[in-house]
C-alpha cells in the first residue's frame, strides 16, 4: 500500500519523534520546553506520595475539558492559590476564600470545580484516616506498575478497566470530576501506568521507580 503524503505525517505524528538533543520522545510534548520537560521528568514516573497524588488528582479534575499543558502552566498558581494543596487548609476554606479563588486570574476559575476540590479534600482526608492514600490508589493495580509497550499513540486507550474501577470507587465515594478518562490520564501521569512509547528514551528509564513488593 502506498501512503499519501497525509497518511505518511499523521503516521509519524503518532510515533516517537527525535529531538535536536537526539532523545526519541513521545510525539505528544511537541517542542514546547514546558511540556518537554514534564514528559522527561515526571509524566510516567511512579508516585507514591500521599500529598502529590492528591495533589494530581486535583489538578487533573481542573484539566477537565481542558489540555494538560494549560494547567502545567499555572500549575505554581494553583499551588499558591491553594496553600500548597494542604488537604487541612483546603478542607476548611469558606465561602470568602471560594469568592477569592473565583477572582484568581492565576488559575481556573470554575465554581463547581472549586467547590469539587474542597470537597473531595475532605474524603481524601477520610480515606487517611484509614491508611495511606498512596496504598488506596495503587490497590487498582495490585500495588504494581502496568507496563504496557505502545509504538504508537493509536495503541493508548483513554481509559482502562483499572481507572473505571477507579472511578466508580472514587464517584461513590463523594469525588468529583473523577471520570474514568480523567482517571486513567491520572494513572499515566502518575506511573500506575507506563504509557511512555516503547521507542521513546523514558519507556525504560522511569521503570527504576517503582518499587518492588
Amino acid at each position: 500500500m502506498i501512503l499519501s503524503k497525509v497518511d505518511l505525517m499523521a503516521e509519524r505524528e503518532t510515533r516517537v519523534v527525535t529531538h535536536e538533543d537526539g532523545k526519541k520522545r513521545c510525539p505528544w510534548p511537541g517542542v514546547d520546553p514546558l511540556y518537554v520537560d514534564y514528559h522527561d521528568t515526571e509524566w510516567g514516573v511512579p508516585e507514591y506520595d500521599d500529598r502529590a497524588l492528591f495533589e494530581k488528582l486535583i489538578l487533573d479534575g481542573f484539566q477537565a475539558g481542558l489540555s494538560w499543558i494549560t494547567i502545567l502552566r499555572k500549575r505554581e498558581n494553583f499551588r499558591k492559590a491553594f496553600d500548597g494543596f494542604d488537604p487541612e487548609k483546603i478542607a476548611r476554606y469558606t465561602p470568602k476564600k471560594v469568592e477569592r479563588l473565583l477572582k484568581n486570574e492565576g488559575i481556573i476559575r470554575h465554581l463547581g470545580k472549586i467547590e469539587g476540590t474542597i470537597a473531595s479534600t475532605k474524603l481524601y482526608l477520610e480515606i487517611q484516616e484509614r491508611g495511606s492514600f498512596s496504598d488506596y490508589i495503587w490497590s487498582f493495580t495490585d500495588g504494581r506498575v502496568i507496563n504496557k509497550k505502545p509504538k504508537r499513540m493509536t495503541d493508548i486507550p483513554t481509559e482502562s478497566p483499572q481507572s473505571q474501577k477507579m472511578s466508580k470507587d472514587l464517584k461513590a465515594r463523594g469525588f468529583k470530576f473523577c471520570g474514568p478518562t480523567i482517571i486513567y490520564a491520572f494513572m499515566q501521569a502518575t506511573g500506575l501506568v507506563n504509557d511512555h512509547l516503547v521507542d521513546c528514551f523514558r519507556h525504560e528509564e522511569v521503570k527504576k521507580f517503582e518499587r518492588k513488593r
